[in-house]
């Protein structure tokens, strides 16, 4: 799993990459209201935002960490945004991904590094 420093986890899962928000971001938020999800099967790049999330905080925009095709989003997030709050780093995850560039990834942390970036 890879970490970036806007609080998104990255979990490869065979040929796609698990897109989502860590339960850090997720506590800071408050209990999330509304998820706007991307449509499944767009082509994406870096840093296009991609998910809208409100919570009774704040609105914030979630961007891609990948180039690549979003192939699948999590469509309960839609009627139960409040996923993110129970399981933010499991079934609570945003979009599966099939990057274009896999070495994108490296740019990302650890956990150790995330859990470091965090502190």
């Amino acid at each position: 799993m890879k970490f970036t420093e806007e609080h998104e986890w990255l979990l490869p899962e065979g040929d796609l990459i698990v897109v989502g928000i860590t339960s850090h971001a997720a506590e800071q938020l408050g209990d999330v209201v509304f998820i706007e999800l991307p449509e499944a099967d767009i082509e994406v790049t870096k840093d296009e935002e991609v998910v809208v999330i409100e919570s009774v905080k704040a609105a914030s925009d979630i961007l891609s960490p990948l180039d690549g095709e979003i192939v699948e989003v999590n469509e309960p997030l839609a009627n139960t945004p409040g996923l993110v709050n129970e399981d933010a780093q499991g079934g609570g995850w945003f979009f599966k991904i099939k990057a274009s560039d896999l070495s994108q990834m490296d740019d990302y942390m650890d956990e150790a590094e995330y859990r470091k970036f965090i502190s």
